[in-house]
């Protein structure tokens, strides 16, 4: 039963991570078309998605409404944009198409994303 729950869950936080990914790459792309330094791209793109996405994945995703988690929140998305930045580099070094490289990093930064978002922000109740 746990397992079902587990992949309508992160069935749902694809959902709205595509929404949220989609919304996200646009910022990055349109910036980075617009001559910005992509490690600028990625900072304004992660950051005008947070309070979107703390919004939806707390409600559509783990079903939290309350807004006290979002420092832990933000924390994980300075984790996320870290590690894009130096993944975004990394394939920039070996001659990868910037705009492609922000796509490349978009799947695995959110299956961290949703890891982080379920061990760390939006915890389960424990029962006792």
């Amino acid at each position: 039963m746990f397992a079902e729950i587990l992949k309508k869950r992160f069935l749902r936080f694809l959902v709205v991570g595509v929404i949220n990914t989609l919304f996200s790459y646009t910022i990055y792309a349109l910036l980075t078309f617009l001559g910005v330094h992509y490690s600028l791209s990625i900072f304004l793109a992660n950051g005008l998605g947070v309070l979107f996405n703390f919004k939806t994945i707390g409600k559509f995703v783990f079903n939290v409404r309350e807004n006290h988690f979002i420092f832990r929140f933000f924390l994980i998305y300075l984790v996320i944009y870290i590690l894009s930045v130096f993944s975004v580099k990394f394939l920039l070094q070996i001659q990868v198409n910037k705009y492609l490289a922000g796509g490349l990093i978009a799947l695995p930064m959110a299956i961290l994303s949703f890891t982080l978002n379920k061990k760390f922000v939006f915890l389960e109740p424990r029962a006792h």
